[in-house]
């Protein structure tokens, strides 16, 4: 059985799944077999394994960070927000309905065990587990019945490694109160604790690093400095929502939904040198970009409506009939049609008996039951509009998806599922002018997409093409995995870690 350790952190957005992608990296380079595992992660950022099954993104960066293909037992319970107070569960994979967080709470202990089932077919496979938990441990009114911190380290007997944020001030407070709420076995499980995103001189740390210890009697096994490294973000909380902050030859304004999901389509493009990509939530916040891009999203009937009631959806007509460039991505394609439908209120009762697109895109979308989930790989057909040069490139990508569509245009692409038990080819989204719309996500991040892209985007606004990136984004991301890696190594007693999970340095490199 693999040896495992696991991550947990003081709060949300504590930098648990960075700091668990950093050591995926790091055991990959010393010669171990590595999977991740997050018993139960809540995001609208997820993917398609090659079986056709729905798992967050976070483990999938994780699984690419430890050279490994993603699989569903990496993340067994998958939680997809679709309001305030409720969540598409999918289990293993599958979607198995809708449910409010109380319906939910009480239902989780019938997931214990798959949660064990889909650890221990890892744990059989690889080396070395790095699980991550989730928010804090220290919740006091949730630890009945625990499926994801503490619960999760003692049904694989991990060493729990505590991450606290010092960024955002109070990391002391934050390491020594989740420490005391702990119960005392959970307490013995911490053997160390991490002090992440510090920026600044660290010997100023050290009177409080060793006050610390005395208070918890748990070393601080590293302190890791801010790290500037792009690697997507679990969920809206992180960075990546910001834009790339950067002046550049073109401006994509990315329409920022309350249930936006997927929004990791768009770092291909915030990563080439071309691209300011900013998200935007307003008329007066959108301005006069090159490219507007409707991104996916968890509710497309009430996401379509918010764009009606706070103007941006007449500010895109405009824009359309201005022949500006218009792209739709899954939830944002369905949009940009004439009509959408919901007769089972699988997404929304606001679409029951029908809602009016934004129609730009001759299409018409009807919700059923059965999601769509399949990996797929083909080509753009003849492009017509400001895009023409994006004929013929070849695509791969994934599809996430509840509704159905119906085009009477010719299709944007020619794709082929790619799942074990099915090669079925078919044809995907269409164009109208500069209006453009695609069920892929990931449709951005294939090797010379991007560039394409911007040399039509270029040509429209009368400047001269540029240079091509000089890396493919896969090579792109690859350099930022061992640039994460590097920093964590250097700022996390290695030693340490190894010596808490009972891996013998000599067994290092000989995997």
């Amino acid at each position: 059985m693999a040896k495992a350790i696991m991550i947990q952190g003081t709060m949300s957005n504590a930098g648990k799944s960075l700091v668990a992608a950093g050591l995926c990296r790091i055991f990959y380079q010393d010669g171990f077999q590595v999977a991740p595992f997050k018993s139960q992660n809540m995001a609208l950022n997820s993917w398609i394994t090659k079986e056709g099954l729905e798992m967050g993104r976070a483990q999938v960066v994780q699984a690419e960070a430890a050279c490994t293909e993603p699989v569903a037992a990496m993340n067994p319970v998958l939680l997809k927000p679709s309001s305030n107070t409720g969540s598409q569960v999918i289990v293993n994979g599958v979607p198995v309905g809708n449910m409010p967080a109380s319906v939910y709470y009480q239902y989780k202990k019938q997931l214990i065990p798959e949660i064990k089932k889909a650890y221990d077919l890892l744990a059989a496979n690889y080396d070395i587990i790095v699980i991550e938990g989730a928010g804090s441990p220290a919740e006091i009114n949730l630890k009945e019945n625990d499926i994801v911190n503490m619960g999760v380290a003692r049904m694989a007997d991990a060493p729990v490694l505590l991450v606290g944020d010092i960024d955002r001030g109070g990391v002391f407070a934050q390491l020594y109160g989740t420490v005391a709420l702990l119960e005392p076995e959970e307490r013995a499980r911490v053997k160390g604790l991490v002090i992440n995103k510090f920026r600044g001189d660290k010997s100023l740390l050290e009177s409080g690093l060793r006050q610390l210890y005395q208070l918890v009697s748990i070393p601080v096994t590293g302190v890791i400095p801010w790290v500037d490294v792009d690697i997507e973000d679990e969920d809206s909380l992180g960075g990546h929502l910001e834009g790339n902050k950067r002046k550049a030859l073109l401006d994509a304004a990315v329409i920022r939904f309350p249930k936006i999901s997927n929004f990791t389509d768009f770092q291909a493009m915030a990563a080439h040198p071309c691209f300011q990509v900013r998200y935007v939530s307003s008329v007066r916040e959108l301005g006069n970009p090159d490219l507007i891009v409707l991104p996916g999203t968890k509710n497309t009937a009430e996401d379509l409506l918010w764009m009606r009631q706070n103007g941006l959806e007449a500010e895109i007509q405009k824009a359309a009939a201005s022949n500006k460039t218009i792209f739709g991505i899954c939830g944002g394609f369905q949009m940009l049609g004439e009509w959408i439908e919901d007769p089972k209120e699988v997404e929304s009762s606001l679409a029951v008996n029908g809602l009016r697109g934004l129609g730009l895109l001759p299409v018409r979308t009807v919700f059923g039951q059965e999601k769509v989930r399949t990996r797929v790989s083909g080509a753009f057909g003849t492009v017509g509009g400001i895009l023409w040069g994006l004929s013929g490139l070849k695509l791969e990508g994934y599809e996430i998806h509840m509704g159905e569509t119906v085009r009477s245009v010719p299709p944007l692409s020619f794709v082929m599922e790619s799942q074990s038990d099915s090669h079925l080819a078919k044809m995907d989204g269409c164009q109208k002018g500069n209006v453009y719309g695609t069920y892929i996500h990931g449709i951005f991040d294939g090797d010379g997409i991007c560039d394409a892209l911007s040399q039509a985007l270029l040509r429209e606004k009368g400047l001269s093409p540029q240079e091509k990136a000089s890396v493919s984004y896969k090579d792109y991301r690859e350099a930022q995995y061992n640039k994460l890696a590097d920093a964590v190594r250097q700022n996390l007693d290695m030693t340490a870690v190894y010596e808490m999970m009972g891996i013998d340095q000599k067994e290092i490199g000989k995997r």
